[in-house]
């Protein structure tokens, strides 16, 4: 939360910044690698003890891939500096966060 935080707010400046809108309905239907389904999250949602821990941390180690690969194509085609720089390093924490989660899931 504290390393997504910052990022989130950055992101949601950008499109404000520039003039356009910041309303994501534009997004729905769109498929992003590492988002969860409904049927992931309802998973989830009614999973309690050892078994909503391992969803947990198994669902967040697709998530953070999915924004790894997004970050790995902006790094290949994006031209923004500003985004080229958050680009490597969401690569940088996720890649962290994703070794400890991993322990995590190993029982260390």
């Amino acid at each position: 939360k504290a390393v997504q935080a910052p990022e989130i707010t950055l992101l949601k400046s950008w499109p404000t910044a520039s003039g356009q809108s910041t309303d994501s309905s534009g997004m729905s239907g769109m498929e992003m690698n590492g988002m969860m389904a409904q049927s992931d999250m309802d998973a989830l949602k009614s999973a309690d003890g050892t078994t909503a821990s391992t969803l947990f941390l198994t669902q967040m180690i697709q998530h953070h891939k999915g924004a790894i690969d997004m970050s790995n194509e902006e790094l290949s085609t994006g031209k923004d500096t500003s985004a080229l720089e958050l680009a490597k390093n969401i690569i940088s924490a996720q890649t962290t966060e994703i070794s400890t989660m991993k322990e995590l899931l190993a029982g260390k």
